[in-house]
């Protein structure tokens, strides 16, 4: 089922949470709200919910003006981040729970919670208590619970946020695999972006209450809207006044061209199966390099060496807003938040 958000806005006394937002989600994708904390993500994912309401604005789902409908009558499944699990329930019972006030058959939710517990892998603890569970499992209970009545819509509340960054990872695999089987349109709010680009099919950035940009991974990766869109996405340093992703620049040590920035290397870190490379370039800006472990050896440089910078041609690039300042007062590196 489709979503259409049109125009959306939404105060909290002085503050200002939504600002004029509109949001087109085809049916059957797999969408992430992305932005900082405070960003007005969360605010958006519980308007569509039914759990805000909208100062101003319209919400339609499949067609139908769905903005002023109560919660229930959305048909939407809605998963948070800490679960909001019945604790003197067992996972069955968890799972069986919307069937159950809306006075389903027994044989029906028997049928219906045992294939999703199927779905999700927890069969075999159909019986325990949520508080038997791994953190990574009621979240899987969680997900099984809210597809229990058939949503036509998903929503999904920083539903890893609270777990490890192995169960995280474990789990936005499993979604992803769980929405190609299931098919639902899905919305989920995260601040993560490696959880973003691995797993939506279309992300929504919103900051501040506006959306900066929208469009796929990719899209948003490669061409950024804005400096803003190209400093959450992903780490982010300066050369000169062009803001640029460490892994689009080139290190050289042979004859440089007209173009070419002098710089020396002050620092090499070995992180992973990559090398950041820290240089400072003549005019004194210190500037990140993210190199394979290959590329660095076919180098063969080291701390105080004279090296030559360039931007790999066609890379993203931003102007930098601080661009007037002097390169020796530019940051360094701005790391993804």
């Amino acid at each position: 089922m489709s979503i259409e958000i049109a125009s959306v806005g939404k105060r909290f006394g002085g503050f200002v949470a939504l600002d004029d937002v509109s949001v087109s989600i085809p049916a059957g994708q797999l969408t992430a709200l992305l932005g900082p904390s405070g960003g007005g993500k969360s605010t958006l994912l519980r308007i569509i919910a039914g759990l805000e309401r909208a100062d101003s604005g319209r919400v339609e789902i499949d067609g139908v003006d769905a903005t002023n409908l109560a919660p229930q009558k959305r048909n939407v499944g809605f998963v948070f981040q800490h679960y909001a699990a019945f604790k003197h329930l067992s996972v069955r019972r968890n799972v069986a729970f919307g069937l159950e006030i809306r006075k389903r058959g027994k044989d029906e939710i028997r049928q219906r919670v045992d294939e999703l517990l199927a779905l999700v892998h927890l069969e075999q603890f159909a019986d325990r208590l949520p508080s038997q569970l791994s953190g990574g499992q009621r979240q899987r209970m969680a997900l099984a619970r809210a597809l229990a009545v058939e949503p036509t819509v998903l929503l999904l509340d920083e539903p890893f946020g609270a777990l490890d960054a192995k169960v995280r990872k474990e789990l936005r695999d499993w979604l992803r695999r769980l929405h190609d089987e299931v098919q639902v349109t899905t919305v989920f709010v995260t601040h993560d972006q490696e959880e973003a680009l691995e797993v939506a099919d279309e992300i929504v950035v919103i900051n501040e209450g506006r959306v900066e940009q929208i469009g796929s991974p990719d899209e948003l990766y490669d061409n950024p809207a804005n400096e803003f869109v190209m400093r959450f996405l992903g780490p982010v340093t300066q050369l000169g006044d062009q803001l640029v992703r460490p892994h689009d620049l080139q290190i050289r040590t042979g004859d440089p061209d007209p173009t070419d920035v002098p710089a020396r290397v002050t620092r090499v870190t070995r992180i992973g199966f990559e090398i950041r490379v820290d240089v400072t370039t003549a005019a004194g800006q210190d500037v990140a390099v993210t190199l394979t472990r290959n590329e660095f050896l076919a180098l063969g440089i080291a701390a105080g060496a004279a090296v030559w910078l360039r931007i790999t041609p066609n890379s993203p690039t931003t102007t930098a807003a601080d661009s007037g300042q002097s390169p020796s007062t530019a940051p360094s590196l701005a790391v993804s938040r």
